[in-house]
């Protein structure tokens, strides 16, 4: 990013704070070693973490327990030619202590597609980064609102 080019370097609070707003976002991982994105809904937890419920029985559950991933949620705005990007980057794991998911079964995610047997998948927090694309400036002198 350069200044003035109409992007806007979000910090890491900034970033959970609109992540908090929206509910669907891409979880970003390796299958057979090619890179993989799937759209998926999810939540925050109380420390920040990433939270996805799915089904005990997904191939995403096998490829990613375990795996450092990337998740990326959005919210844009066309017509305006604005709007902000959150990355989150870090380790997820299947969430095996008992309780835990009991906690998460009440308070986590719905998932969208019910499962007779749910698991949630947690991705800590490690790297948090975005931007705001800021409607009508740039860095090369073009006058957008023509």
């Amino acid at each position: 990013m350069y200044p003035n080019d109409g992007f806007r370097e979000l910090g890491r609070q900034e970033c959970l704070r609109l992540m908090a707003g929206v509910s669907v976002g891409r979880i970003v991982f390796t299958r057979r070693a090619l890179p993989a994105v799937l759209p998926v809904n999810f939540g925050l937890d109380d420390d920040d973490a990433v939270l996805l419920r799915t089904s005990a029985m997904s191939d995403l559950v096998r490829v990613v327990d375990g795996a450092v991933v990337a998740f990326e949620a959005d919210d844009v705005d066309a017509a305006r030619h604005s709007g902000w990007s959150v990355v989150v980057t870090g380790p997820a794991a299947v969430v095996t202590d008992p309780a835990e998911h009991e906690r998460l079964a009440r308070t986590g995610p719905v998932s969208w597609v019910p499962a007779p047997r749910e698991v949630f998948i947690r991705i800590e927090p490690e790297l948090v980064t975005g931007r705001e694309l800021i409607g009508g400036r740039t860095l090369y002198g073009v006058n957008l609102t023509a």
